[in-house]
């Protein structure tokens, strides 16, 4: 791996994952991560294809030549921008699902490793610290109460498709979220973005 260091923060749907490590990304300088996204764009491209989302094997080839590129904030699947597409009810479910397989875990992963250039990267997800970047300077789980969680969506997903969602991560038989047992964890219920990111530099 790079000698470039890593700030990994996990946690569930809506514990402020991303607007957090973005921010500590810009703050920083860093390169910044979504690995989701990555899960995100397979299920796509797999439903387009009119591939299953249980197909391990045609998935992970998938996974293997994912032609998407990130663009600032956009996410692009060959020339069409998909950032929104990806973040659909249905195709976060079926990413879900997709993550669960671990031919494509093993597919993605030099991908997300291949983010790790200098001075350094934040990536989020739910295994960048037990999985990708076991070696990350800095390891933290966010977490949050339900209630603010679904105060806190951006979109129309129902809250018991993220509670399913996250159950699916939760009970997956690999990689499955839950805090690395070196990282600290922050709840983020009653807590400010800025309260959030002021914590996670501190520790720095």
């Amino acid at each position: 791996m790079s000698a470039a260091p890593v700030i990994a923060i996990d946690g569930p749907s809506a514990a402020g994952k991303g607007t957090v490590a973005e921010e500590v990304a810009r703050t920083l300088g860093f390169h910044y991560l979504d690995s989701g996204a990555l899960y995100r764009l397979v299920a796509l491209a797999a439903a387009r294809e009119g591939i299953d989302a249980g197909d391990e094997a045609k998935l992970a080839a998938i996974a293997a030549r994912l032609p998407a590129r990130f663009e600032g904030e956009d996410i692009y699947l060959e020339a069409e921008r998909v950032t929104d597409a990806i973040r659909s009810e249905e195709n976060s479910f079926a990413a879900s699902r997709v993550a669960a397989l671990p031919a494509v875990r093993r597919a993605l992963l030099d991908r997300q490793r291949s983010f790790r250039n200098p001075p350094g990267l934040v990536a989020e997800g739910r295994d960048m610290a037990s999985i990708v970047f076991p070696d990350a300077a800095l390891k933290v789980f966010l977490t949050a109460d339900d209630a603010a969680r679904a105060a806190r969506r951006k979109d129309d997903e129902p809250a018991a498709a993220v509670a399913r969602r996250d159950r699916l991560d939760s009970t997956r038989a690999v990689s499955p979220l839950a805090p690395a047992p070196d990282a600290v964890v922050v709840d983020t219920t009653t807590q400010s973005v800025d309260e959030v990111v002021d914590e996670i530099l501190r520790r720095l």
